[in-house]
């Protein structure tokens, strides 16, 4: 498969009162064009700001430190903010996961849609307000030419939600980053979108990366799936091995806490303990604290990614592989 994205040893900090947090600690990661990407952790974790800093969408107090992240053959750490406002929306597009707060609560929606395809695609406004309708209707809003001057006040969370992704999808991304896209939604509306997502997937060709907190909703939608712990990638694997060998003692714990249809009888396991102070992290592997299988070795030293075979890397000292 052909490569989209290579991200390489990026480390993001932010600077606070407390000191200095380490939110993306040296991680490296790949996307071929095509594939569902899983980035998956606790809150904390540094998934989005992972991704997000590529756009150099974090906050003020946010500092990209080292890293590059080649994108079609641009490093898109280097772009200036011209370049860098060509590539937003139209070749790399994003859906957050909170619509209400993402919508400007003061214009139509359909306005909204038009926007990245009046900037980018360059259309007169009568063409741009046809594709928007166009979109609108794919993603399955009702009535589109009607609900087209409605307000985000006026829409259900999930249809809210439905308006971001139209929005994403007007300029045909390459790149579609779904920054938790379905947390606030209830399990059936949820299901919902994720069949829209994979459907517009293919349809559209395009790779995703795809941020969340729920292991379970990756492993039914992604190719791939990264864990990630305080700031570093402690596991990488396609689907299939996650969900038959995972490797991580902190893979393991998100398995563990999750319920599925059918798995009447399972005992659910909670992770003991709560994510490291992100000012103070503990020495050697930062999940030692909270790991059963932990040994002194874990409490000294960090335990480095290997490759456990050619798609499968992890980071704990239970595991012997050969170095990345």
């Amino acid at each position: 498969m052909m490569e989209l994205l290579n991200v390489n040893n990026l480390k993001v900090e932010f600077h606070r009162v407390e000191g200095i947090v380490k939110a993306v600690d040296g991680i490296s990661y790949k996307l071929n064009k095509g594939e569902s990407l899983g980035i998956v952790g606790e809150s904390g974790s540094g998934k989005s700001v992972s991704v997000l800093s590529l756009l150099r969408l974090i906050n003020r107090n946010g500092r990209i430190v080292d890293g590059e992240a080649i994108f079609l053959g641009k490093d898109l750490l280097k772009l200036n903010k011209e370049e860098l406002r060509n590539i937003r929306g139209k070749d790399i597009s994003i859906i957050f996961q909170n619509p209400m707060t993402s919508l400007n609560p003061i214009i139509r929606v359909g306005i909204q849609v038009m926007e990245p395809i009046i900037w980018h695609r360059l259309m007169k406004n009568e063409e741009a307000r046809e594709r928007a309708i166009e979109l609108l209707e794919r993603v399955g809003i009702p009535e589109s030419p009607k609900r087209f001057l409605n307000y985000p006040f006026q829409f259900s969370g999930g249809m809210r939600q439905r308006v971001m992704i139209a929005m994403a999808l007007a300029c045909h991304p390459k790149l579609l980053i779904a920054d938790e896209p379905t947390t606030a939604l209830d399990v059936t509306i949820q299901a919902q979108i994720m069949e829209l997502l994979q459907e517009l997937k293919e349809e559209y060709g395009m790779s995703v990366i795809f941020i969340t907190h729920d292991l379970s909703v990756a492993t039914n939608f992604c190719d791939r799936i990264i864990t990630m712990y305080a700031g570093k990638i402690v596991e990488e694997a396609p689907v299939e091995e996650i969900l038959k060998t995972p490797l991580h003692p902190y893979t393991k714990g998100l398995l563990n806490s999750t319920l599925e249809i059918g798995s009447r009888g399972k005992k659910l396991v909670p992770i003991p303990g709560n994510p490291p102070n992100p000012t103070k992290h503990p020495s050697g592997c930062k999940f030692h604290p909270r790991c059963s299988f932990a040994m002194e070795i874990c409490q000294r030293e960090e335990p480095p990614l290997v490759n456990i075979s050619e798609n499968h890397r992890v980071a704990c000292h239970l595991i012997k592989g050969e170095s990345k």
